[in-house]
């Protein structure tokens, strides 16, 4: 059978109409393509199938740069190229602003765009040993599936964090627990690379040495993690640099930063701009981190005062404030939970939530302040839910909108929108 593929979804899957008029969500067609497909899941008002033939490709169609792009969960759209991918990202945040939020942007703002390999100084590489398939396996998950997948490279790392896949897994199938590391995490700053080893038993005097050996040779820092995040211990530090506000940030391997460096310096220098703090005003940055917002805003001269549910991360962006410099007061507060009224008033807000959004937040805010808002979103959906409540009920008017392309060949979608009483 085939199918004419109108447009993609959300998660990177062509959509198509059956003669029925049934959707159905082709895995590895694009927009404009004719396909011959091979059905799967069967749901009541849509069906999901797969692209067994491409027998119109379109001319946004590119060879897979990845050998285990189609099996690995980790890229969505390495068959499509940028303008295609980022067309797609921008019609998805646009239509969730229209169906969820029922808001529509004032201007759409130019997609910042950076790397498109390599990009990754951030990743989780699941480990498991599977005899029948050789022993360890390290890589990503496998698409739609709890198995990890037999990777030998991944050209969205680093190259000498890719080189090393293949050398992590000979290095764990020699360890006394091979069988009991589920995680190796990867955490890269501007000269150094941090190897996170999640190990459920303790290591011997022989892993350890093999370990330290392993971190000699490929010039990486081996740490350990016997339990929660807070149980990483190692040596050798991480950091990353915002040269246009002359910050430098550290930050521990465990401490979340966003995954690509470069567009992220884009992005910190787009939500400045748009918030415009001038010396002298009071602006929040809520949801802090370790100041990837803050310390730049505070560079402005205005007052920053920045928000955070987790005491070790309010610890970190006050020394990341000394350490350059800076001005900044850091209050530890979930924001899931709490208003930030008792600290106001403030005449802007950075909000840069985790997926869930801000909802409450956005809520609480009182009327008479601020006057304006530049939200960091990492979910078009909750970015929506909020702007309609920003829009509809407290007075604010959505100004502008647009993408980010934090995460290249992914249906991960980041944004930004500005906010400004109406």
């Amino acid at each position: 059978m085939t199918l004419h593929i109108d447009s993609l979804d959300a998660e990177g899957r062509g959509v198509a109409r059956s003669a029925e008029g049934k959707v159905v969500f082709v895995e590895g067609g694009l927009p404009g393509e004719d396909v011959l497909f091979e059905s799967g899941r069967k749901k009541a008002r849509h069906e999901l199938a797969r692209a067994v033939s491409i027998l119109e490709p379109s001319a946004s169609r590119v060879p897979p740069r990845c050998r285990h792009f189609g099996v690995c969960g980790g890229c969505a759209l390495q068959h499509a190229d940028m303008r295609t991918q980022m067309a797609a990202k921008q019609r998805w945040l646009e239509e969730n602003l229209a169906r969820i939020g029922k808001v529509r942007a004032e201007a759409l703002l130019p997609i910042l765009y950076g790397p498109d390999w390599h990009y990754r100084t951030r990743a989780r590489l699941s480990v498991r040993r599977v005899p029948k398939k050789g022993g360890v396996l390290v890589g990503f998950r496998e698409k739609r599936s709890t198995y990890v997948a037999d990777m030998r490279m991944c050209p969205v790392l680093p190259d000498k964090v890719s080189r090393l896949i293949v050398e992590l897994k000979a290095l764990i199938e020699c360890l006394s627990i091979n069988d009991r590391i589920p995680q190796v995490e990867v955490a890269c700053g501007e000269d150094s690379t941090i190897l996170v080893f999640r190990h459920l038993l303790p290591l011997t005097d022989g892993d350890l040495e093999k370990l330290r050996s392993f971190g000699r040779a490929f010039q990486v820092h081996v740490w350990l993690q016997p339990k929660g995040p807070e149980s990483a211990h190692g040596e050798g530090e991480l950091h990353y640099e915002l040269p246009e506000f002359r910050v430098r940030i550290a930050f521990r391997p465990t401490e979340f930063t966003q995954v690509n460096s470069a567009v992220n310096r884009a992005l910190v220098s787009r939500a400045v701009r748009l918030l415009d703090p001038r010396p002298g005003e009071r602006v929040a940055d809520l949801f802090c981190g370790l100041g990837n917002f803050s310390l730049p805003l505070a560079r402005s001269g205005a007052q920053v005062v920045g928000f955070e549910g987790s005491a070790s991360l309010i610890e970190r962006a006050r020394q990341n404030a000394l350490a350059n410099g800076l001005v900044a007061q850091f209050e530890v507060r979930d924001l899931f939970k709490h208003d930030i009224n008792a600290f106001g008033p403030f005449d802007k807000l950075l909000v840069d939530p985790p997926r869930e959004g801000a909802v409450d937040l956005v809520k609480s805010l009182p009327d008479p302040w601020p006057a304006r808002i530049v939200y960091v979103s990492c979910d078009p959906a909750t970015l929506a839910r909020d702007a309609g409540i920003l829009v509809h009920a407290k007075g604010f008017a959505l100004r502008a909108a647009g993408v980010v392309n934090m995460f290249p060949h992914t249906a991960h979608v980041e944004s930004i929108a500005l906010f400004e009483r109406g």
